[in-house]
């Protein structure tokens, strides 16, 4: 699967809810299994691990009834919920671009009969996937609910390579990224949120920022252009906090 073909489904991905519950066989399995390995880190010093599961070993009331799950692993340090995001982005794009469906669970978790940390890591977040009983695609750009990009974005003759980025998908469909600086320097932030949105999206918002990010990257791979993530503190536009620099420079 080439970062090309992941680019191009971004445009009619969407999120699957009802599937087959047939499992599937275990040579796409191993496909999938061999391509997790393979994915990019935005940061390589975070070690993380993968895990399919069954429907039966996974709990919560929110859950979408799926015959698989890939449940996420990381150690806890900085930047490990957009590391998070960032990963399976590229594997919920892996999957649409197979013709499979999945869905984000923000709210679902192994169940007890799985451990909730393994190796010392600590669970983060769950994708559903297997064979769609619903269609896997859109049909087209209009059939989604995004907002505009001078809603998300300050910066001027950025459109093309935004374009991608405001089709990430996202908790709730919340949206919380906001792109300033330049098409050079971009300054990624998130909208800060009340008590009440930050309780229940908090943690998912920042996992979303990766989520964009895997976007940006796929995106301006396209346009001939190389990227270079820097976590660290920076600036941010009024009402908003700082998440990442993304610096882009022709290869």
């Amino acid at each position: 699967m080439t970062n090309g073909e992941l680019y191009n489904v971004i445009f009619n991905r969407k999120s699957v809810r009802r599937f087959d519950m047939t499992p599937l066989g275990q040579e796409k399995l191993d496909q999938l299994k061999t391509f997790m390995q393979g994915v990019k880190r935005l940061d390589e010093g975070i070690k993380t691990e993968f895990s399919i599961q069954s429907g039966n070993e996974v709990s919560s009331i929110f859950a979408i009834k799926a015959p698989h799950y890939i449940s996420f692993y990381s150690e806890k340090k900085e930047g490990y919920l957009i590391n998070a995001g960032f990963i399976m982005q590229q594997i919920d794009l892996y999957l649409s671009a197979n013709q499979l469906g999945s869905c984000w669970l923000g709210a679902a978790k192994p169940n007890k009969s799985v451990p909730q940390g393994r190796d010392g890591f600590e669970y983060v977040i769950m994708l559903a996937f297997g064979n769609p009983s619903e269609p896997v695609h859109r049909t087209g750009i209009e059939q989604f609910k995004r907002n505009s990009l001078s809603e998300i974005t300050s910066i001027k003759g950025a459109e093309q390579l935004l374009e991608p980025v405001r089709l990430a998908p996202s908790a709730a469909n919340t949206q919380a990224w906001y792109f300033s600086g330049d098409a050079q320097e971009i300054i990624v932030s998130r909208k800060k949120l009340n008590i009440i949105k930050a309780q229940l999206y908090g943690r998912m918002n920042i996992i979303d920022i990766g989520i964009a990010l895997c976007h940006l990257w796929l995106s301006a791979e396209q346009q001939g252009k190389a990227v270079e993530f820097d976590l660290s503190g920076g600036p941010a536009p009024e009402g908003h906090e700082y998440m990442a620099k993304v610096r882009l420079r022709d290869l």
